[in-house]
């Protein structure tokens, strides 16, 4: 038996012994009012933002408010915000997003424990869009945040897509004299809705 082999023999002779997983099925569970308050509590604190509204009317009413939405691009696959978006992307050309001041989009569902928002190819008018926008709106319902990453992958898991991504907050870097710089390279704002 050369060297290489005693190694071996000796590693897996002194294993350690199996011990379960934790139980993560009792994370929040049926806790809905638990699980957005943590969401919103992580997502604030990576430079987003979180309101729970009762309709799209609400949503409309509040992007006004806060953008001028007749004097920018805003951009939106979502039927329901065409008052104040269009999804005019010609040949899905992505040269042609260079100017988005808003993208509206739909998340299918977010994480507590991360702040993480899902989305992927069959909800996105085109894969760059959440990430050369400068101001990211993303609407999820309220049923769906998931408190852990754990139940995010067994969401995933078994789907088929192209592509997909989690966001988690706006762009961010603290590499330039550990400063943090929040749009460095992606949307400088994230503001989260949950609807019922």
């Amino acid at each position: 038996m050369n060297s290489r082999d005693q190694i071996l023999a000796a590693v897996k002779a002194n294993q350690p012994e199996l011990t379960p997983l934790p139980e993560l099925d009792s994370f929040f569970q049926g806790q809905e009012t638990a699980l957005i308050e943590k969401f919103s509590q992580v997502l604030n604190g990576i430079g987003g933002k979180v309101t729970v509204v009762a309709n799209t009317e609400e949503i409309i009413s509040l992007l006004k408010a806060n953008y001028p939405t007749d004097q920018i691009r805003v951009i939106s696959p979502l039927s329901s915000m065409q008052e104040i978006a269009n999804n005019n992307i010609n040949n899905h050309n992505p040269h042609e997003l260079e100017n988005v001041e808003l993208a509206i989009l739909p998340a299918h569902f977010v994480v507590a424990e991360n702040g993480a928002c899902w989305v992927d190819e069959s909800i996105l008018l085109d894969r760059v869009l959440p990430f050369i926008t400068q101001n990211l709106i993303l609407v999820v319902n309220k049923v769906d945040v998931l408190p852990t990453m754990h139940h995010a992958y067994e969401k995933i898991g078994n789907k088929q897509y192209g592509y997909g991504a989690f966001i988690a907050g706006p762009s961010k870097t603290a590499d330039i004299e550990q400063s943090l710089v929040l749009g460095a390279h992606g949307a400088r704002s994230l503001w989260v809705f949950l609807i019922n």
